[in-house]
């Protein structure tokens, strides 16, 4: 599965600290990378706020990954669960 270029809507859902290792497993099953510029046009776009809080335009050394429901987003050590629908 490729990373979605295009979506319908993207929000944010939770982050690592604030949901159990058990819901974390859930939320990262099946996971694989993702294309970290892609994800970073499309929370510039669907949730600026965050682009800007998290200060996406510069560098992160972190890898990005994506789900059937979700893209995760890595900052900071800290995993983003963002809930994404396609067309």
């Amino acid at each position: 599965m490729k990373t979605p270029k295009e979506i319908d809507y993207l929000e944010f859902e939770y982050t690592c600290v604030d949901i159990s290792i058990n819901k974390w497993d859930q939320l990262m099953q099946n996971s694989t990378r993702a294309n970290y510029k892609i994800i970073n046009n499309l929370v510039k776009k669907h949730l600026p706020d965050l682009y800007n809080d998290l200060s996406l335009h510069l560098r992160n050394p972190y890898n990005y990954f994506k789900t059937k429901t979700h893209l995760i987003l890595v900052h900071s050590g800290i995993e983003y669960f963002l809930r994404y629908k396609t067309n």
